[in-house]
């Protein structure tokens, strides 16, 4: 028999008494199993209990983080959209005094492809019916050609970033009210 099979063990019982040391009973033995075995369910629990929490520590971190970076893109992308709305404008402007424009529509090709880059959108307006969750109406005309709440001209451009809006339209509605009129002979 090799010594490792060979080896006893030895459990040294506290009893309270002066012996030393003897041979555990099965009873003890079962008594120290159980104990150890309820031991480890604990530590077990324990360890479920900190994973979990760990787990929770970590999706809510990477939460955080993309909501931040998600502020700071919106935040760099609402100045870049200023600096846009102005070669825009010059554009318009040389236009209408019949300049070339060729080299500013370079770059507004360049800006565009930049915007798409980062899934920022332009939100559709003129023609639209009013959405205030797209569009911040800043005056209002009588059109009696057209539907209430008819969006009739966009004064500045709206933007989407990812599904949610970074930058409302700006825009004219309009209120036909001959159609009010006519409600209120009918009623």
């Amino acid at each position: 028999m090799s010594e490792e099979q060979n080896t006893k063990i030895t459990v040294r019982v506290e009893t309270g008494t002066n012996e030393d040391a003897r041979e555990p009973s099965v009873d003890d033995l079962k008594s120290m199993l159980e104990k150890e075995k309820e031991s480890v369910i604990s530590y077990e629990k324990k360890l479920q209990y900190l994973l979990a929490d760990f787990e929770n520590l970590k999706k809510r971190t990477e939460s955080d983080v993309q909501t931040r970076v998600n502020s700071m893109l919106t935040e760099i992308m609402l100045k870049f959209l200023l600096i846009y709305d102005d070669f825009v404008r010059a554009k318009d402007a040389l236009g209408k005094q019949h300049v070339n424009t060729d080299g500013l529509d370079g770059i507004l090709k360049n800006m565009n492809s930049f915007l798409s880059e980062y899934g920022i959108t332009p939100i559709d307006a003129v023609g639209e019916i009013f959405d205030p969750k797209l569009h911040e109406a800043i005056s209002v005309k009588d059109d009696p050609s057209l539907g209430n709440d008819t969006i009739i001209k966009e004064i500045r451009k709206g933007y989407i970033l990812q599904d949610r809006v970074i930058r409302p339209s700006l825009v004219e509605i309009s209120k036909n009210s001959k159609t009010k009129l006519e409600g209120k002979n009918n009623g």
